[in-house]
């Protein structure tokens, strides 16, 4: 049932040429995001994460990982988790910066790189079924430094994250794919995309000093994220073709 609405719906915005049309997709990828608690097993066997933290143990224990973001004090702790935090604001800010520079009729490309890069996140989610570094090895690894925006992070997370998988990192995926559609759709704009992009890893860099996800998740985001600027190129090239 759910599928025959999205459908219907989908097909009666094609239709439209307004700022709700460019939108929607957006509101849509968050029914995605929550069919993904479909997949939740009863109860995770930890099989994968056994295998991932031993990267992220090394990164930690002998790469000073954590310790060289928390020698500032509490300076980079709230950048990453500010640059976590503001993850779902990514989209409608790529949409903006194409609208304020007049390029309203690049939207359908920006999104396209956009949604294939969150939404290929997802489609891998029942293949890597995994929780967590935070919950699945509570108590370990964790910040020192813990902030209001941390505490933040956790409340949404808490109340509105999916428990089904960690793999890949859509935050990262979604933030770099934009990155990606940006650089695309605004070529005479480049620092945009690649502002877009500096901030994509800083979220790839927040999302494992914050045991939100694995190092191996955040790796798996950013080749993901590439989906995006693949699937405009291709779309670009067959309208060239069809010329």
């Amino acid at each position: 049932m759910l599928a025959v609405v999205v459908t219907g719906l989908v097909l009666n915005l094609a239709r439209t040429e307004s700022w709700f049309r460019d939108f929607a997709p957006l509101l849509l990828t968050l029914a995605a995001f929550e069919e993904m608690n479909w997949f939740t097993p009863l109860v995770h066997n930890h099989h994968l994460e056994q295998n991932w933290i031993v990267l992220d143990r090394v990164l930690f224990e002998h790469y000073g990982f954590r310790a060289s973001i928390e020698s500032t004090g509490p300076l980079l702790p709230v950048f990453f988790e500010l640059c976590y935090a503001l993850v779902y604001a990514v989209a409608p800010v790529a949409l903006w910066a194409l609208f304020a520079n007049g390029r309203r009729d690049r939207a359908n490309n920006l999104l396209l790189a956009y949604l294939a890069g969150t939404l290929g996140a997802y489609a891998l989610f029942p293949y890597f079924l995994s929780e967590a570094p935070r919950t699945a090895f509570a108590g370990e690894d964790l910040p020192h430094i813990v902030t209001v925006l941390r505490r933040f992070n956790l409340w949404i997370l808490g109340h509105y994250d999916i428990h089904s998988s960690v793999f890949p990192s859509a935050h990262v995926s979604s933030a770099l794919s934009a990155a990606w559609g940006l650089l695309e759709t605004l070529p005479e704009r480049p620092w945009i995309g690649w502002t877009m992009a500096v901030y994509g890893l800083c979220v790839a860099i927040a999302t494992v000093y914050g045991r939100y996800h694995y190092a191996v998740d955040a790796a798996a985001g950013i080749a993901i994220s590439l989906l995006g600027l693949a699937a405009v190129r291709m779309a670009g090239q067959r309208k060239s073709r069809g010329a």
